[in-house]
């Protein structure tokens, strides 16, 4: 097994909501469940931006994670992600310093080139643009992060006239950063290019689990030597749909209608992303299941799909639920608790001893059992009774 000694576990939380759903409650359960999941003993919630569509509902993930920080108190926060080609970089450092801050070093930068087309295009930027912006302002966000002399650049779509971080980070040298890696090789590149971590947010590609995961990894890798620099798989987190319950047939059910609008409904019809299933809807939630993309089933299912991921990639340091809300409420609580309790201490290292040392019990009961009669045998033998 290549997997660390300890395994980052969390959410990537776009968020994903119905229509017609009250969106204001909506956002309150999203603040909820970061709320259930650090008490849960989740590592890490990462929030998206969106800006149109309908589903992804939270425009800025720094006022969220703001909200989120207030109510919370071990849980790491990062942006998952803040699409860069949106923003001036300046102004992404400084509010990322400043939750660094208010925080006391549980934030981290998640950056991306911007997922829907639909947000570019209401912001009047060319998609082509977006991942060779996404590079550069990386460079100038850790320059700005770690330099202590004053920028001067100018770029086509920003500038910088002598700029400095007045409050430096409060995390040395700075707080983690990581990029999103999705179907093409950019995210890779940059990771590599910058020395990041990286966020997984499709493994999967045309419904199935993509085979190539580890080649897709040494583009990170061969990047980073030819810039001097290096890239860490403890650091690299897979974002995958998981629903669990007490049993498999349980879990299907439970997932079974409100799965089919996230993956046909949204990410087919709104998106337009391509969707190879041609069955009945009813049907979508067992072909993603079977196919690799998803874990819909018991904790010993993930457990299973944990394995396999680390045989296809070679090894990677986290794990990260796509949050959803395919089942009720209280469904969607149990199956982040029963992941909590059963696969978190699975790969954490948390169970090794305890085993080990019921084990030693047993193995010695019969030993032990005649020393425990030897003690009570003393002890009545040494009682002398009251006259």
């Amino acid at each position: 097994m290549t997997l660390p000694e300890r395994m980052k576990f969390g959410i990537f939380m776009a968020p994903f909501h119905l229509l017609g759903d009250n969106p204001t409650l909506a956002l309150e359960r999203d603040l909820e469940t970061i709320q259930w999941l650090d008490y849960l003993g989740y590592d890490e919630a990462w929030i998206g931006e969106h800006h149109s569509a309908g589903w992804e509902t939270i425009a800025s993930p720094e006022v969220f994670i703001g909200v989120a920080a207030e109510r919370t108190r071990h849980i790491k926060l990062g942006t998952g992600v803040i699409s860069l080609p949106y923003h001036h970089p300046l102004m992404v450092a400084n509010r990322m310093v400043l939750l660094d801050h208010l925080t006391k070093g549980r934030v981290m930068l998640g950056v991306g080139p911007g997922a829907l087309v639909s947000d570019a295009y209401a912001l009047g930027i060319d998609p082509p643009t977006q991942r060779p912006r996404m590079d550069e302002s990386i460079g100038i966000i850790k320059r700005l992060l770690t330099e202590e002399n004053p920028i001067t650049y100018e770029s086509d779509w920003f500038k910088l006239n002598e700029a400095l971080l007045h409050l430096k980070p409060y995390t040395k040298p700075h707080f983690p950063m990581a990029v999103a890696a999705a179907q093409s090789p950019s995210g890779m590149v940059a990771a590599g290019k910058h020395g990041l971590g990286v966020l997984s947010v499709s493994v999967v590609r045309g419904g199935a689990v993509t085979s190539n995961l580890g080649d897709f990894w040494k583009i990170a890798e061969d990047t980073a030597e030819e810039h001097g620099k290096t890239v860490d798989r403890k650091e690299w987190r897979l974002v995958v749909g998981v629903h669990l319950a007490e049993s498999k047939k349980e879990a299907l059910n439970q997932a079974r209608e409100r799965s089919a609008a996230f993956q046909y409904d949204y990410f087919h019809k709104t998106l337009g992303t391509e969707f190879e299933f041609k069955g009945p809807r009813d049907k979508i939630v067992d072909y993603m299941v079977d196919s690799g993309a998803w874990c819909v089933g018991t904790p010993d299912d993930l457990i299973a799909k944990i394995y396999e991921l680390d045989e296809i990639t070679g090894g990677f340091g986290g794990f990260l639920i796509q949050a959803n809300e395919w089942g009720t409420r209280e469904q969607v609580k149990h199956s982040y608790e029963l992941l909590a309790r059963y696969v978190m201490p699975h790969f954490q290292g948390s169970l090794e001893n305890i085993y080990t040392s019921q084990k030693w019990s047993e193995d010695n009961r019969d030993k032990l059992g005649a020393l425990r009669t030897k003690a009570y045998d003393k002890a009545s033998a040494d009682y002398k009774p009251k006259n």
